[in-house]
């Protein structure tokens, strides 16, 4: 996103609520969430609310993007492998966490790059671990990129039915039942 800081952030997202940098804010808002629910244990613990500035410059959304993302890496390392947080979708563990926070930034990174005109095009390793980790019950196909995208109820290049509505597994895997949430 920083060759398109001098682009016009304040335009808005195809299909979506945000514009690119109301949307780079709320990658940063929930990012931060992660690393304070990552020690929450299993019931949300937070008394306080968490906001971007607005009207902030484009540099400054992005700076606390990036600042999210090593706050949430931070909390996420140092946490003991069993310990569980809390989330609406489940209880993570922080494997779980880390893989939220990482499909937050791929998929809010390309619904901001949309906004721009242009598309993300991430590591498919990447995209692979994150559907196997949060989307066990989808295939990754050949494309595994595209797969993520349409499991976040994204536009994709794939010829399938939109998603509809979609939800992460985000609790361990070693718990997942094999049903659909």
């Amino acid at each position: 996103m920083r060759p398109r800081l001098g682009e016009d952030w304040a335009v808005s997202v195809p299909e979506l609520d945000f514009t690119v940098s109301s949307v780079v804010a709320h990658a940063s808002l929930v990012t931060l969430w992660y690393s304070i629910d990552v020690w929450s244990g299993r019931e949300d613990l937070a008394a306080f609310e968490l906001s971007v500035s607005e009207g902030a410059p484009p540099s400054v959304v992005l700076g606390g993007f990036t600042q999210a993302v090593m706050v949430c890496a931070a909390a996420v390392d140092a946490a003991p492998p069993d310990l569980r947080g809390f989330h609406p979708a489940g209880s993570p563990d922080p494997a779980g966490f880390a893989a939220m926070a990482c499909d937050e930034m791929l998929i809010h990174t390309d619904d901001a790059m949309r906004g721009l005109g242009s598309r993300l095009d991430p590591p498919r390793s990447l995209a692979a671990a994150l559907l196997a980790r949060l989307f066990p019950w989808h295939e990754a196909g050949d494309d595994p990129w595209q797969t993520l995208l349409w499991a976040n109820g994204r536009p994709s290049e794939l010829d399938r039915p939109p998603v509809g509505k979609w939800q992460w597994y985000c609790a361990p895997l070693s718990e997942w039942s094999g049903i659909v949430p």
